[in-house]
């Protein structure tokens, strides 16, 4: 894929083999973001695990404490007192069949599903929709659950999901260009420390193998493992 002038000019910018300590990372990450609107700084871990394996998927959810700076839009499957709770607690598309039927004729405008247990055999006829996007609803991440109503405030106040991909990655939003630099950081460390605890007992060897931070569209920062936090085990 070709690169932009304004990526070019970021990567001219600064040493692209260099390791940088956190907060120096993300002050450069917030300095090279190129485009005019704010960018999203994003995390990317490279863990020491086998995603084949299903004991070494990491896969979970991480409040954010300066939250995200985005407005998340939730769709919930839930009916009755369960489906009004969504609505009040602010989800922009509550239903069951009619959702359901709107999201097989193509209604994607949403950023995360939510589910009662009993809608699950409704919502698994969308997996074909709704897996590849990573939207299918999961008891592990908390969007499949009785209580949607705090599964939908937590979610807009700046709780995400991670997951690795086939690679052993992991993908994290931190936060946008426009944030303060502790405010990155604090999310920073919140998901560090979270990918921390969630390390499968099974994962031999170095675990955090590579960090880096970057903007949407600016290049990627490398973090020093080596100047983190002193308890956390690389």
């Amino acid at each position: 894929m070709a690169q932009g002038k304004k990526y070019s000019d970021a990567k001219k910018r600064y040493d692209n083999d260099a390791l940088h300590g956190v907060g120096e990372a993300l002050a450069l990450a917030k300095g090279l973001a190129p485009a005019a609107f704010d960018e999203t700084i994003e995390l990317v871990v490279r863990l020491g695990v086998d995603p084949r394996k299903a004991d070494q998927m990491v896969r979970g959810t991480v409040a954010l404490p300066a939250g995200t700076g985005k407005d998340v839009r939730i769709a919930v499957f839930a009916q009755g007192d369960a489906a009004a709770a969504a609505r009040e607690a602010g989800a922009e598309f509550v239903g069951a069949e009619d959702l359901a039927a709107e999201v097989e004729g193509g209604m994607l405008d949403f950023d995360l599903a939510i589910a009662t247990p009993d809608q699950m055999p409704i919502v698994g006829r969308l997996g074909r929709v709704l897996g590849p996007r990573g939207l299918m609803p999961n008891p592990k991440t908390g969007t499949v659950t009785t209580d949607v109503a705090k599964a939908v405030a937590e979610f807009k106040g700046g709780k995400v999901e991670y997951r690795t991909d086939r690679y052993g990655n992991v993908h994290v939003p931190l936060g946008k260009a426009s944030f303060e630099p502790q405010a990155l950081e604090d999310n920073f460390r919140a998901v560090l420390d979270e990918l921390q605890r969630a390390k499968p007992a099974s994962a031999k060897g170095r675990y955090l193998k590579k960090i880096s931070v970057s903007s949407t569209m600016g290049p990627g920062i490398k973090v020093d493992g080596n100047r983190l936090k002193p308890d956390v085990d690389l």
